[in-house]
């Protein structure tokens, strides 16, 4: 290996080591602090108190990265199987082992937590390295998936991101890892998703709900979210609300549906070209508009200053510029810094969301969540406003023409 190389490898390993190491605390999970600050933001008080009465909240519903709990309403959701499982739980969290059987146990942490960290936060040691930045599983939103915009994944769509990773991203595919660590890992996904969301829920309504936003905050226990010695909330009201909001964010994680692809048309050769054609004019034309962000051909060459969701949330949405020094308050608290958004360079021909027909067609049609990629509007009759599910295969066509190393793939047959 080359001199070069051999630095480059030590010097990430070293990063990583300090990052994930025997001195970083594994005994609990990190409260959001982040989003904690984000809320508090337009009020007078400060974020500490609402960050340490909910995260405590939070932990006697969750439990701890060792020995992780499930909420009885988490447990008796879904019709069939569960949506989580106890016993993959317990195999994808805690420290790295196995057992003679070679069984692996602590798989998120050996595998996930140097991107995506202990909570899942996006802020793993080896996060600021990546760009795109590793996703935030706590805010629940998934970019890449066949539900619609502001609906979860299906489990299907976690497997498939597990097995092929994301192209272009620092994502990679674990189709090497045994299919039993696959599911273990969905799982804890789906599990650190769900108590992240909640936590933020939790944040947001006890600072907008419960005074924690003003200086001197809930004056009473029956107020506030501060456990009492039996672990239980003082007011039984303040109890339902917690449930209410629990029960909310699984229901949401409870059967997506994946939106409906119409039969493409089937085209041989030449309609595939003239398909290709149309696509080209809309993704140029002012319908679709494709090429304002994408640029010329999908070259990538249009300049864009937008940022995602991620990072509106802590800049603009607050009435914060990204250059603002007050940022550097909500990086000390778990932000990476603001990255303006790269639309992706589409004559790669290789699509983080998947290259098949069926993928881009949603894609075009829903758009990506947390990013400012925007669905088209469609329209059954042509002549509406938007565009129709013909022209939308047109546009696949056109898309899968972009790659310079293989001609476009005919999209699926009609059978």
């Amino acid at each position: 290996m080359p001199l070069s190389r051999h630095l480059v490898f030590w010097s990430l390993s070293l990063l990583i080591g300090w990052g994930s190491g025997c001195d970083s605390p594994t005994d609990r999970f990190p409260p959001n602090e982040l989003f904690a600050r984000v809320v508090v933001h337009p009020f007078s008080g400060e974020f500490e108190r609402a960050s340490t009465d909910v995260g405590r909240l939070v932990e006697s519903l969750f439990g701890t990265p060792d020995s992780p709990s499930i909420p009885d309403r988490l447990l008796a959701a879904g019709d069939g199987e569960p949506l989580l499982d106890p016993q993959r739980l317990a195999r994808a969290s805690g420290p790295v082992s196995s057992d003679r059987e070679g069984l692996n146990f602590g798989i998120y942490r050996a595998q996930c937590v140097v991107c995506h960290g202990l909570s899942g936060d996006g802020f793993g040691p080896a996060a600021a390295l990546q760009n795109p930045y590793p996703r935030d599983f706590r805010s629940g939103v998934f970019k890449y998936k066949s539900t619609t915009r502001g609906s979860k994944p299906t489990r299907d769509d976690l497997r498939r991101l597990l097995v092929h990773g994301i192209p272009g991203t620092g994502m990679p595919s674990f189709a090497r890892q045994p299919e039993d660590d696959r599911e273990a890992l969905i799982d804890y996904l789906i599990y650190l998703s769900i108590r992240g969301e909640v936590e933020r829920r939790l944040l947001a309504w006890s600072v907008e709900e419960l005074g924690y936003g003003e200086a001197d905050g809930p004056t009473s226990a029956e107020d506030s979210l501060v456990l009492l010695d039996s672990g239980r909330l003082a007011s039984d009201e303040l109890a339902e609300q917690v449930d209410e909001i629990l029960e909310q964010v699984v229901d949401s994680w409870l059967r997506p549906e994946p939106v409906a692809v119409p039969t493409p048309p089937t085209w041989d050769v030449s309609e595939l070209a003239s398909a290709a054609a149309r696509g080209r004019e809309l993704f140029h034309g002012p319908l679709a508009n494709c090429a304002s962000c994408h640029g010329t051909d999908g070259d990538g060459s249009a300049v864009t200053l937008d940022f995602d969701d991620w990072t509106k949330e802590f800049t603009t949405r607050l009435g914060v510029a990204p250059s603002d020094p007050i940022v550097r308050d909500f990086r000390r608290a778990g932000a990476l810094r603001p990255r303006p958004i790269s639309p992706r360079k589409l004559s790669w021909g290789n699509f983080r969301g998947g290259s098949d027909p069926d993928s881009l067609y949603r894609l075009l049609t829903v758009g990506i969540a947390g990013t400012p990629m925007p669905g088209l509007l469609v329209t059954a009759e042509p002549g509406g406003v938007g565009v129709t599910p013909d022209q939308v295969w047109d546009l696949v066509a056109y898309l899968q023409s972009l790659s310079a190393d293989a001609p476009a793939p005919a999209p699926r047959s009609a059978e």
